[in-house]
């Protein structure tokens, strides 16, 4: 576990400057570089050695046919000489699988497919995304040009980008794979050996760099944290969490990345983008009101902030950019008291498929997010669990639609219900990693049958269909139907076949279609209609844990039904009838609960905006729109001795009932920090 401590308010600077610009750097003034940055509240700032053109900005005697050909000065001497002077860190940057000079230079060092081409950019086509393998001699450039950054400047720390695993079929990598026994035309054992590499590659680098400098702050960049970095966190001193939502990374990719990331030991640095779209946008601006909810919503999950920036090939710093994320740091800096070493107040644990299936920045799984949006929607407090995680600390787990139980995590749940946890499962969660059966005994269910198969002999649950071909119904009663009109609800992805075993309580049932729909027979435009025919059971409850035979999951990542959302919070109150945090305002409303373990207090981050499709390529926040007279409800058994909104200092009403402390807050815009003090003593 890595004790380095972040700063709040860094920037991250790009310089990814084209051999065939002239005059680079020669508008560069110290002293107007760090005074805007001093005035835009910044007290870190990423700058660049080396970019993905494979170009060098500092004096380089190692390397000197790469030094930019156009550069005027030792750029990157002097942007840390002036930030250091006023107490600014620097981390500095390299490129690792990504430049455009190595890859023109020493082709032979390119990570190749299976048929012996390299990947990423075609010959022809403009960008420097050809991929190069570490198993290469390219390992050993890295390391000495890492040493002399060491032995030349002054080091903050390291950002490594593009550490990636790739499947390589090269001629280093075939060679290594076949003396550890891998068979090279195994596409499987190419993807696990991909891994291996990138994680050797962390070690040895890390090693490499803590010999030299062991206060280096060290950072490989992927593009997304995810539980493949489990096994490797002991290579960095925290984590960075590249997440721009208009760059492809979407509103949903930073707050899954980060629940599961917080849990892993490290620091959290969260970075998003001053760009209106993603990474090179030059001369853009982002919204203000998306640029502050992006940086609140970092500290409202325990991140601290970073914002991209491109500095202009002449090296002057645009003032008007840092404007903007001056208006944004000078809030970040009130707040930062009831922030720093803050650590997030959950009570429910929910798995991720990418364990599972794999992940990255651009491709979560679907059941992954379509979970986040409906806990976020409903204030439950939780954090994003893998197998390895502790389970201890957690009323509920929930296995969101696609986590396969081996008999080893069957045991370690089944011994989390036995001390008194409870348990959601949904679709394929809770079966064997083959699929054939449950694993997890304390579901009550048994798989009836693989269910029907498309006229291609391809088995259609958890399949999506435009037109809801096999969609199946749900009869919803009782409290797990609670807010619901007592009547069919349609499921559009079909289910499993289950039966309930035993003393298994079937809390709905299903409801069969006429038929399915296809071209022998249909009806209508779209799913057939209920035939009233009542099915197998559709949620069981077997003491604490309850089972859905639907992917509810992925079914409200792809059009959000509002009631199987009704259905999954029913089944949590059923298990969790207090939950931690409760309020009054609409499922916009995104709350987050934080402990200061040594200012005996709680920390309510209340944060308001909306994200607007109102382009086609991806969402935007333009408007904030405030909420007045929200009632906040939150469960503690400690007594509460204030509430206060901070850093305004404004004290609010409030009382204590049957465990809860509520208050009112009167105005919410944007972002507003409620503070819960309790007794010293406590």
């Amino acid at each position: 576990m890595s004790t380095l401590d972040l700063r709040f308010r860094q920037i991250h600077l790009d310089f990814h400057t084209s051999p065939d610009i002239l005059g680079v750097g020669a508008d560069f003034d110290p002293e107007e570089f760090v005074t805007t940055l001093e005035k835009a509240h910044v007290n870190s700032i990423t700058c660049f050695a080396r970019c993905h053109h494979g170009l060098i900005y500092y004096d380089t005697k190692l390397n000197p046919e790469r030094r930019h050909p156009h550069l005027t000065r030792d750029l990157l001497k002097d942007q840390i000489a002036a930030c250091h002077a006023r107490n600014i860190r620097v981390p500095i940057y390299t490129t690792v699988q990504w430049d455009h000079f190595t890859a023109n230079e020493h082709p032979e060092w390119l990570i190749l497919d299976e048929n012996g081409y390299p990947i990423g950019t075609r010959t022809i086509e403009a960008g420097f995304y050809r991929q190069l393998c570490l198993n290469s001699p390219y390992r050993d450039f890295l390391k000495a040009h890492t040493r002399e950054i060491l032995e030349t400047l002054p080091v903050d720390g390291f950002f490594f980008d593009i550490v990636q695993p790739r499947e390589c079929a090269c001629r280093y990598c075939r060679s290594l794979m076949e003396a550890e026994g891998l068979d090279p035309t195994n596409a499987e054992a190419r993807r696990g050996f991909a891994l291996q590499t990138i994680n050797r590659f962390k070690t040895d680098m890390s090693g490499f760099v803590r010999e030299l400098n062991p206060e280096a702050s060290i950072y490989y960049n992927a593009g997304h944290i995810g539980t493949r970095h489990r096994e490797v966190a002991h290579a960095y001193s925290h984590f960075e969490l590249e997440t721009l939502p208009s760059g492809g990374w979407g509103y949903l990719h930073f707050p899954v990345s980060m629940r599961y990331a917080r849990n892993l030991g490290n620091d959290c640095l969260a970075q998003t983008g001053k760009f209106h779209t993603s990474w090179g946008d030059f001369h853009s601006f982002k919204n203000l009101p998306a640029l502050q909810y992006e940086c609140f919503r970092m500290l409202a999950l325990g991140a601290k902030c970073m914002i991209g920036d491109q500095l202009h090939p002449s090296g002057r710093i645009d003032p008007y950019v840092y404007d903007l994320v001056g208006q944004v740091y000078r809030e970040i800096e009130q707040k930062e008291p009831w922030c720093h070493r803050a650590k997030a107040v959950t009570e429910v644990g929910l798995f991720t498929p990418e364990e599972f299936l794999g992940g990255d920045a651009r491709n979560l799984p679907v059941a992954i997010t379509g979970a986040e949006r409906m806990l976020d929607e409903a204030a439950i407090q939780f954090d994003i669990l893998d197998s390895a995680s502790n389970l201890s600390p957690y009323k509920v787990l929930i296995l969101p639609d696609n986590i396969p139980v081996s008999s080893a995590f069957a045991a370690k749940l089944e011994s989390y219900l036995a001390k008194g946890g409870a348990l959601i499962a949904t679709f394929e969660s809770g079966l064997n990693p083959e699929k054939t059966g449950f694993a997890l005994p304390a579901l009550g269910v048994r798989l009836a049958s693989d269910g029907p198969r498309d006229l291609d002999g391809r088995l259609v649950r958890g399949r999506h269909f435009p037109r809801g071909d096999y969609a199946e119904y749900l009869l919803p009663t009782g409290a797990i139907g609670e807010g619901l009109p007592p009547t069919e609800h349609v499921m559009y992805i079909r289910g499993l076949d289950i039966a309930a075993a035993h003393g298994t309580t079937v809390l709905a049932n299903l409801v069969q279609p006429y038929f399915d729909r296809t071209y022998q027979h249909f009806c209508s435009h779209r799913q057939t209609p209920s035939s009233g025919r009542v099915g197998g059971p559709g949620i069981v409850q077997n003491g604490r844990a309850i089972y859905f035979s639907h992917p509810i999951f992925s079914q409200y990542h792809q059009n959000a039904p509002r009631w199987c959302k009704t259905l999954l919070l029913n089944a949590l109150k059923l298990l969790l009838p207090e939950p931690l945090l409760r309020h009054s305002g609409p499922s916009t409303l995104f709350a987050a609960l934080n402990e200061q373990a040594a200012e005996h207090r709680w920390i309510l981050h209340a944060l308001h905006c909306i994200p607007e499709r109102r382009g086609l390529d991806f969402d935007v926040i333009e408007d904030v729109i405030p909420l007045h007279e929200v009632k906040f409800s939150i469960k503690t058994d400690r007594p509460v001795r204030s509430v206060v909104a901070v850093p305004q200092n404004q004290s609010l009403s409030f009382h204590l009932a049957n465990g809860r402390v509520e208050f009112i807050l009167p105005r919410l815009e944007g972002h507003q920090m409620v503070a819960l003090s309790f007794g010293a003593t406590d």
